[in-house]
């Protein structure tokens, strides 16, 4: 009966959160415009499944998962993101705390903060919120956080499993991205995908799952054919590369970037970036790489920003954070 009623709340769900929307033209024609993924209310159904999941292991003996966010400098965007973490967090059950450090903390300081933590049995996530200051090498502090703690998926190992098809913790935007796909039902098999970004963090990662064979072992792929654009891909090729997309997935952080006449009418279209802007009036809101108000018109399905994919993200660094916890609790069961 359980199983059941959680189907039917998701079918309502699914049809809440593909919205369409009916637009006048100008010549006073009325035509259907694209489904709206709402991110942030599919966020709000992992979040409560992950609750529930988490209760279940508690109550089977096992104690809460945990995170540790460290955070470094005064960055008012990085702040609110860590914050963000840290709501989800302690709404599905997981112990979650931040380490502040001033901005002049040392490259080798920091490491040695988190090589602590790997070390504490108690903890089983740990994110180092990212920009961190220029005087530091990103690289070399991702990959001093232990792999099987990386909740983030950016460490060296976890990318490498990914790309060979192994079971890893994935960076939790990419995981977003695929996840939103399956359970907003877009059929992904033979599809033509284009990705437009290479970051290693976002655009790699959701390429090699769309391009993967779902028979492997992580059962994250999506046997798609993709194509990766980036910023020196000239204009016109990125608009032939995204006219004969079924899906595109753009993580580039350049306002419009994605304009209505690159779209195959129909077309899904993932906006992962997100960039402040100051509007006409002087006042300041987020804008992702699509140009939204005319690719709506045209596309079959379209995420906002925001409400898209960062609602998601969060909600999947949660589960990468139990997956975390489970995996450790078994490990340390074996020793």
């Amino acid at each position: 009966m359980r199983q059941i009623l959680r189907l039917r709340v998701f079918s309502s769900l699914l049809t809440s959160t593909m919205r369409s929307h009916t637009y006048i033209d100008s010549l006073g024609s009325a035509s259907i415009m694209a489904r709206i993924l709402d991110g942030k209310a599919l966020a709000g159904t992992v979040k409560d499944e992950l609750k529930e999941l988490i209760a279940n292991w508690v109550n089977l003996g096992n104690r809460a998962p945990s995170i540790r966010c460290i955070l470094v400098g005064e960055d008012p965007a990085s702040h609110t993101y860590v914050n963000n973490k840290i709501i989800a967090a302690r709404y599905v059950g997981i112990n979650a705390e931040v380490i502040k450090h001033e901005s002049t903390i040392s490259e080798e300081r920091l490491i040695q903060e988190i090589e602590a933590l790997n070390a504490d049995s108690s903890v089983d996530g740990i994110l180092v919120q990212l920009p961190i200051p220029e005087t530091m090498s990103e690289r070399k502090v991702c990959n001093a956080v232990a792999p099987e703690k990386d909740v983030d998926g950016f460490h060296i190992v976890n990318i490498g499993q990914l790309c060979v098809d192994m079971p890893t913790l994935v960076p939790a935007t990419a995981l977003a991205v695929i996840e939103m796909l399956k359970r907003f039902n877009i059929e992904t098999f033979g599809r033509n995908a284009v990705v437009v970004g290479r970051s290693k963090n976002v655009g790699l990662p959701i390429a090699m799952m769309l391009h993967s064979d779902k028979k492997h072992d992580n059962g994250l792929g999506m046997d798609a054919t993709v194509t990766i654009c980036h910023r020196y891909t000239p204009s016109e090729q990125l608009t032939v590369f995204c006219q004969n997309a079924d899906i595109i997935i753009t993580a580039t952080g350049v306002p419009k970037l994605i304009k209505a006449n690159m779209i195959k009418p129909g077309a899904t279209v993932i906006d992962v970036g997100i960039t402040k802007i100051t509007d006409e009036n002087g006042k300041s809101r987020l804008v992702g790489d699509v140009d939204y108000d005319e690719v709506v018109k045209v596309a079959g399905a379209v995420t906002p920003v925001p409400g898209g994919v960062g609602p998601m993200t969060v909600a999947m660094l949660m589960h990468n954070t139990f997956q975390a916890a489970k995996h450790l609790a078994q490990k340390t069961q074996l020793q």
